[in-house]
């Protein structure tokens, strides 16, 4: 195969398999972090939907971490505004849905079924507790990410928060497991933009990256 084969073989993949327009508009140029949204319900089977797609996103060793509480009731919500910032609480408790994103550190309980070509290589992190802590916390991250992108693409707005007691909510809703609490995710259709501030810019690709 020539250069100019491979090249044109290239096209023709961006053509008929890269991200179109619409797309690529609705999970990034024009999706924005939301904090308000309409009052309208976010039905559990569209974040099932979501979540059964994302869910194929790469992990390390497909050991896929993520763990979601979907916080719904009123109770609930009432649970965990105490600890996010206080300038997030009244956000919390008017969100149609709001998710806890959080990681489970006893990941390897379950690498038997998600690594069944290699089912004991999960018996390597029994006793490797602050291995599994890192291990569990990069991967979820990058779930997360996925999960945004997911909730996005389905149409919905998303209002992550990272400014929250992570202790505390996992003292109110995690305690006696191994759940880890990162960050929550306020989730809904979005009231309008959902926000009143302008598009912040992004670094341009020559200040972003480097070639070795």
């Amino acid at each position: 195969m020539t250069t100019s084969d491979l090249m044109d073989d290239i096209r023709t993949l961006r053509t008929t398999r890269g991200v179109d327009a619409t797309t690529a508009d609705r999970v990034f140029r024009d999706a924005r972090t939301v904090g308000s949204f309409l009052d309208v319900p976010v039905p559990d089977e569209l974040l099932r939907e979501v979540y059964d797609t994302v869910r194929w996103g790469p992990t390390a060793m497909n050991t896929s971490p993520l763990r979601l509480l979907v916080v719904r009731s009123r109770e609930g919500r009432e649970r965990l505004a105490p600890h996010v910032a206080e300038f997030n609480r009244d956000r919390v408790l008017a969100a149609p849905v709001t998710l806890v994103v959080a990681t489970d550190v006893d990941f390897h309980e379950h690498m038997a079924t998600l690594v069944p070509h290699a089912p004991t290589s999960g018996e390597g992190f029994a006793d490797k507790h602050d291995a599994r802590v890192a291990m569990s916390r990069d991967n979820a991250w990058l779930q997360m990410g996925y999960l945004v992108v997911g909730l996005r693409a389905a149409g919905l707005g998303v209002g992550p928060m990272t400014g929250l007691d992570a202790t505390g909510v996992d003292g109110e809703f995690f305690a006696g497991s191994a759940w880890r609490t990162l960050a929550v995710l306020n989730v809904g259709w979005p009231d309008g933009e959902g926000t009143d501030r302008p598009r912040a810019p992004r670094l341009e690709w020559d200040q972003a990256a480097r070639t070795v």
